[in-house]
Parts: C-alpha cells; structure tokens; sequence
C-alpha cells in the first residue's frame, strides 16, 4: 500500500506532462519527441544500420519533401504512407529540421 501511495504523485506529474500544450514544450523537445518515433525502423536517433536507410544527416529539405509525398501518396511506400498521414506538416517540417542536422 505504501508504494501505491508513493507512486501517485509521480503518476500525476506523468499525466500533467502528457497534457502540456505542444507550445509548452520546447521546440527542441518536440522535434527530438516526434523524431523518437522513427528509431523503431530507421535506428536510434535515424542512424540505422540495416536495411531500413539511415536518414539522420541527410538534407532537412528532401526529408521532409519525401515525408510530404508518402503523406500525400505521390510517393509509394510499404508503411511510411500510412505513418506520415499521422503528422501534420508543421510536425513533417520539425521532424525533417531535426534529422537533418548533422
């Protein structure tokens, strides 16, 4: 009972966090947040080292033209249609200007 009790403040400040308005956030912060979700496939931080390409370092630009175009389906693709219809473009531009640096 005693951990239970001990861990809801911790749950609470989990759930307050999870809340926060996306302009809270720093832009830094939801650049590498969003990004995260590419490690799955493309590798931890975009720097995969198997089949999947790696697209930590490329150009910020054709990053987020290719994101646009599997969004858009003028580019096909096995899943990364799917999953860019799941961000905005204003998300698509913070994903691209953080993988893209070097």
């Amino acid at each position: 009972m005693l951990i239970v009790k001990a861990a809801l403040p911790l749950a609470a400040a989990l759930l307050l966090a999870a809340q926060m308005p996306a302009a809270a956030q720093g832009p830094q912060d939801r650049s590498a947040l969003l990004a995260d979700t590419c490690a799955g496939c493309h590798g931890p931080d975009g720097n995969s080292t198997g089949a999947i390409p790696a697209i930590r370092g490329q150009d910020a630009q054709a990053i987020e033209q290719a994101l646009l175009a599997f969004k858009s389906e003028a580019r096909e693709g096995s899943v990364m249609n799917r999953i860019a219809k799941g961000y905005t473009d204003d998300e698509i531009a913070l994903i691209a200007r953080y993988l893209g640096r070097k």
